[in-house]
């Protein structure tokens, strides 16, 4: 491959995953205009390296082309956000149930330590470090899963439903509520159960569908972290 083809590529990817955690993090919020002039700027890229990172974003679900308007964040609904919640419920719970099947001596101690540090979270009343815990600890079981494709898509859906996500995390009572899930599919993972795990995960995500359409109703404060 020709260095000027190779590099690139390296420059694409390095702008696709650039956008792509602006997204995340909240720095792009959603139906906020992308104007590849001032992203070519922000990445130090070429205007055809950005143009082909809001190609491969608008695959992904995250960002759309409006004509004659260019590229924006795209705003996922409440009912969007609900059938992402339900494929994840399903999907998850494959996850939680290969993690059962897989997980080692090490491994279990290192999901029975993220449990506890949730605990201290939520005693605490730590929102934003349980928060971030949450996610480790759903992005942990996808990895100990070995479901490489699962995984994949749990991160495009996670992505695309960011914002319901975190007004879900920052809602009141809400880490009381769902800390006795996330314990719960730890000790079916730990007891090597796959059946327990997948049922765990399951309830968990079937919890969230449950409240998105009250937290809908909040505004959250403050950026995602």
């Amino acid at each position: 491959m020709a260095a000027g083809v190779r590099d690139g590529r390296e420059q694409g990817g390095s702008v696709v995953a650039g956008i792509r955690e602006a997204i995340l993090s909240g720095e792009f919020v959603p139906n906020q205009r992308l104007v590849e002039a001032d992203l070519s700027e922000q990445f130090a890229a070429s205007r055809a390296s950005v143009r082909a990172a809001l190609l491969e974003l608008a695959n992904e679900g995250l960002i759309e082309r409006v004509q004659n308007r260019g590229a924006r964040v795209r705003a996922v609904s409440l009912e969007e956000a609900i059938e992402i919640s339900e494929v994840r419920m399903v999907i998850e719970g494959l996850c939680a149930a290969k993690a059962a099947e897989r997980v080692t001596a090490e491994e279990e101690a290192e999901l029975r330590e993220i449990g506890e540090s949730m605990r201290t979270a939520v005693r605490s009343g730590d929102v934003l470090g349980y928060s971030r815990l949450n996610e480790r600890l759903h992005a942990r079981i996808r990895a100990l899963s070995g479901q490489r494709t699962a995984a994949d898509f749990l991160e495009r859906l996670r992505a695309q439903n960011v914002r319901h996500q975190f007004k879900l995390a920052m809602h009141p009572g809400r880490p009381q509520v769902s800390l006795p899930q996330h314990l719960a599919i730890i000790d079916a993972i730990c007891a090597h159960d796959p059946k327990a795990a997948e049922r765990a995960a399951r309830d968990h995500l079937r919890s969230v569908i449950e409240a998105l359409p009250e937290v809908d109703r909040t505004r959250p404060h403050g950026r995602v972290h």
